[in-house]
């Protein structure tokens, strides 16, 4: 359990360097955000609100932020304003992802679509998407326009191809990157070279971030997929076996099916064919995961991405905006696991 708390408090201290580097800046973004998604309508504003003051540790932003700050970047207010829209695709990417997977809870509150129903939070999701758009244009900037709408575009084709691969034990591992890619490294990466876009920098910085955020992005996937099947880290406050209940298919799943018996395959395809699962099927599924050591191995794929996105900040100058976005990618995860 040590090396467990360890990991948390170095996750911690890599997310909290970042946040107090742009400390300024990130109120100015959540001034921003607020400001933007007023509404007239009671509705639209008591589920954007709601939404938007459940929690969430403002990493895409923060990675804007961050990367903006790497490549000098002064003239004025962009890097705010673009951070805010980045935030709010994410946002909008949550509650149209809490519509398609049933969800009722997150970050230990109801979601939005189990208030106010599914038709009002698919619209809500819109309206953030169109206001996000609206800061896009207001920007002016064609590169990061064709950027970002481009983004939103392969997240909601990620999130069709999760749908049409849901329940499939056996689907290829090249897909479950190809999915995750879409629909969680895109933004990172989008967020990274923001940055790089407002500054003004030459194509190889430019490549070099968006580089860093897509890995750093799979990594994050990775870890909060595994975190899913791994008990001692309800540390981290994610419900243990909730993407188990909603029938997803990520890493463990997926590798635990490579090495399982022909009778534990055979079992695992009948779990997940089920339209609900319950807590007998996740203990068996946690007692194949602690037996062909599932955990290690996903940990051991994610240090892959670790290492990709470390490396890629190498075409910078050594400064402290460089080593703080170093160290979100410097967290161990050890086979501890």
């Amino acid at each position: 359990m040590g090396s467990v708390i360890q990991l948390k408090k170095q996750i911690n201290n890599s997310y909290f360097q970042l946040k107090n580097s742009v400390e300024n800046k990130l109120m100015l973004v959540e001034e921003k955000i607020k400001s933007k998604l007023d509404s007239n309508v009671e509705l639209v504003k008591k589920m954007t609100d709601y939404h938007l003051n459940t929690g969430g540790k403002r990493l895409r932003a923060l990675l804007t932020l961050g990367s903006s700050k790497l490549c000098g970047y002064t003239k004025g207010t962009r890097d705010i304003n673009l951070a805010a829209c980045v935030e709010l695709i994410h946002a909008a990417t949550l509650m149209h992802d809490d519509v398609i997977d049933n969800g009722s809870i997150r970050r230990g509150k109801k979601t939005p679509n189990k208030i106010w129903g599914n038709h009002s939070s698919v619209l809500a999701g819109d309206y953030l998407l169109s206001r996000c758009f609206e800061m896009m244009v207001e920007d002016g900037n064609i590169e990061v326009l064709k950027l970002l709408s481009s983004t939103s575009s392969i997240i909601a084709q990620g999130e069709i191809l999760q749908l049409q691969h849901r329940g499939e034990v056996d689907m290829l591992e090249e897909t479950y990157l190809k999915i995750i890619s879409s629909k969680t490294a895109e933004l990172f990466a989008a967020a990274t070279k923001v940055g790089a876009i407002l500054s003004e920098m030459k194509t190889k910085e430019k490549e070099a971030l968006e580089f860093y955020g897509r890995n750093l992005g799979l990594t994050f996937q990775i870890a909060d997929d595994t975190l899913d099947y791994n008990s001692e880290l309800k540390l981290f406050g994610k419900n243990i076996g909730q993407d188990f209940y909603e029938g997803k298919i990520t890493l463990p799943i997926i590798l635990l099916f490579q090495k399982a018996n022909k009778d534990e395959k055979e079992t695992l395809k009948k779990t997940f064919a089920k339209e609900e699962r319950n807590q007998n099927d996740l203990n068996y599924t946690l007692s194949l995961i602690k037996k062909y050591d599932i955990i290690s191995s996903c940990y051991e794929k994610a240090k892959h991405y670790i290492n990709l996105s470390s490396n890629s900040l190498s075409v910078f100058k050594d400064s402290e905006e460089k080593n703080i976005l170093e160290n979100l990618t410097s967290f161990s995860l050890s086979r501890n696991f």
